[in-house]
């Protein structure tokens, strides 16, 4: 519709959408999961015990945590000798830089923004920090008291919806600690998150991690839990990404083809090698956690902007392969590949089964694409598919060995039987 005035209507909300609307921001780094991705396990995305940010901090579950954030504040304070004026200053000074990391609108206003930083940097900072030094504990203080509490805060702090920009930590750990030693701060954050991590990963070294490139702390562990050629470009993997690959069988009928898994615990997690049949893999743990540590490292790297660096979607995409059934992870189990701290093979193997769903798969940047196309190849050779046939259909139960052996037990008699009859036969003629 017109107006009178030649104003078109449609022109002018269009136009009032667009001052409404938000600049796009190349900053943006802290996201809410998409629903394709959260509705497979909501729960690996949801804190347990603490918000950080703006995204959880209305749940009434969430609000016991708050008492300690101010607790910790204010013994900060009080041990420094300093005002709270001091820390909310500096903060403000960040809120700008700090919104533009946030990735949708966030439906608080400056002061509430600054108030959350500053509350929950300073207990992230004086958490890492107590965690390391034990003298720096209060005796009343109930996290280090019981230790489902450090566990939990350990899982909820590195989920991808529960952040805050990193920059804002170094600015407090400056504060409260030494200023322009970053480095301290990186290694103390790693050295809290290591009973994370289900398995060794090549790590950089702290003097070479930059904190500008350092997005939040779920990033700082991305960044330092990496498989050794990472940023190799020369790596056989590497090379292999724009070859063609396809997926592979799984433990069960890799190991029919004859195909052995060797536990290699002098590599890190991430370098599987494959040769002459043999495929060696460093041990992973499977706890409580890792299902929800693996599925936020996965929506970390779905929403970078670089394929090349989606080492533990690639990961977890090769284990997904391997293991379709509790039989896989049993063979894996006894091979000391899997370590199994939930009891149930089953449970492990739905985890891996469902772990990649929603999940962007790799085209022509996958950093197994090479093993894969030297297993596949192992598998197709003529005489290994009619050995795992004859394993698959002959020597999968008891009875199958049973009858096997009956069959070679009556091979052997009948060949026996000929033979004595034949022999006297044969000397009876040239006599």
């Amino acid at each position: 519709m017109q107006s009178n005035e030649g104003v078109d209507e449609v022109c002018v909300s269009i136009g009032e959408k667009f001052n409404r609307l938000s600049p796009l921001q190349s900053k943006c780094c802290i996201f809410r999961v998409h629903d394709q991705l959260r509705n497979v396990n909501e729960k690996a995305y949801e804190p347990e015990i603490i918000a950080v940010g703006p995204y959880h901090r209305s749940k009434i579950t969430l609000q016991v945590m708050n008492k300690h954030k101010l607790h910790y504040f204010q013994l900060l304070l009080q041990r420094k000798n300093e005002t709270m004026k001091k820390y909310v200053d500096a903060m403000r000074l960040l809120e700008e830089d700090t919104r533009k990391c946030y990735g949708e609108l966030i439906g608080v206003n400056e002061n509430e923004l600054v108030e959350m930083m500053v509350l929950d940097g300073c207990f992230i900072v004086e958490l890492i920090r107590k965690f390391e030094h034990i003298h720096l504990r209060d005796k009343h203080d109930p996290i280090f008291g019981m230790d489902w509490i450090v566990n939990s805060l350990q899982r909820d702090l590195m989920l991808f919806e529960n952040q805050l920009p990193f920059f804002v930590l170094c600015k407090l750990f400056d504060m409260i600690e030494v200023p322009n030693h970053h480095h301290r701060f990186i290694y103390l954050a790693l050295r809290f998150f290591r009973d994370l991590l289900p398995g060794v990963g090549h790590r950089k070294s702290f003097e070479g991690s930059s904190p500008e490139n350092i997005k939040h702390l779920l990033g700082l562990i991305h960044n330092n839990w990496l498989p050794s050629f990472a940023g190799n470009d020369t790596s056989e993997n590497f090379m292999a990404h724009k070859k063609k690959w396809q997926f592979i069988h799984c433990a069960t009928e890799l190991r029919e083809a004859g195909i052995q898994f060797v536990k290699n615990e002098k590599c890190s997690l991430f370098d599987i090698k494959f040769d002459n049949g043999v495929m060696q893999i460093h041990p992973l743990i499977i706890e409580d956690r890792t299902e929800t540590f693996f599925r936020n490292l996965i929506a970390y790297e779905q929403y970078g902007q670089d394929t090349d660096f989606r080492y533990v979607t690639d990961y977890v995409i090769f284990l997904d392969n391997l293991i379709d059934s509790p039989k896989d992870v049993d063979i894996l189990c006894r091979r000391g590949i899997i370590d199994n701290w939930l009891g149930d093979g089953e449970v492990v193997s739905n985890i891996f089964n469902k772990i990649t769903d929603a999940v962007t798969t790799p085209n022509n940047h996958f950093h197994y694409a090479e093993i894969f196309t030297k297993v596949n190849i192992h598998c197709n050779k003529r005489v290994n598919r009619w050995m795992a046939k004859l394993r698959r259909n002959y020597f999968n139960s008891p009875w199958g060995v049973i009858s096997i052996a009956a069959a070679i037990i009556l091979l052997l008699l009948t060949a026996t039987q000929t033979l004595f009859t034949v022999v006297p036969k044969w000397a009876s003629a040239r006599n």
